[in-house]
């Protein structure tokens, strides 16, 4: 048999608001796979559409 015991405390009660979760920066890597889910995404409604997108070069003055 043991000589002492543990008691379990419990945590104290919060009192008022819950402070806002803030929201972390999103990584690069992440904001990068955006970008190019992105750029697809557009390409697929231009090919749906039945309208191509091409750049225009500038002609020199």
């Amino acid at each position: 048999m043991p000589a002492f015991t543990f008691e379990k405390i419990s945590p104290p009660m919060r009192r008022g608001p819950i402070p806002p979760v803030v929201k972390k920066q999103r990584g690069v890597i992440v904001q990068i796979l955006d970008r190019f889910v992105e750029a697809r995404v557009k390409r697929a409604l231009r090919k749906e559409n039945g309208v191509i997108g091409r750049r225009e070069q500038k002609l020199p003055d």
